[in-house]
Parts: C-alpha cells; structure tokens; sequence
C-alpha cells in the first residue's frame, strides 16, 4: 500500500493522476447514500414548499464564513 508519505515524494503531475485513477474508482463503485441524506432532502423541500426556509446571497455566506 501507498503512504501518504509516498505519494508527497512523487511530482505533481503522477499526483494529480493518482488521484485521477482513485476517483474513478470510486464513481464506478456508486455508494448508497445514507438514510439521513433523504430525511434532511425531506425536511429542507418541506421548508421550501411551506414558505419557512430561509435563502442568503452567495456574499452573505462567504460573510458568514470569515466570522
């Protein structure tokens, strides 16, 4: 197996196709979202659809985020 210290030692561009070669090993493995994620697609629609959610401009989150 590869270390993490390995793959500092290897030039840029060998990498950036590492990390190439593993996403496309991930895409083909087409995990299972947790239960969760659906509940909280949920809960936000229902938000949406009833008026309560509450949306901020992109520059207000990036505001937000430097606090």
């Amino acid at each position: 197996m590869i270390s993490p210290s390995d793959l500092l030692e290897l030039p840029l561009d060998e990498r950036l196709k590492c990390m190439e070669v593993l996403w496309d090993s991930l895409r083909e493995a087409e995990p299972d979202s947790p239960g969760w994620h659906g509940e909280v697609l949920a809960e936000r629609r229902a938000k949406i659809e009833s008026g309560e959610a509450k949306f901020i401009s992109g520059n207000e989150l990036k505001k937000r985020l430097q606090r």
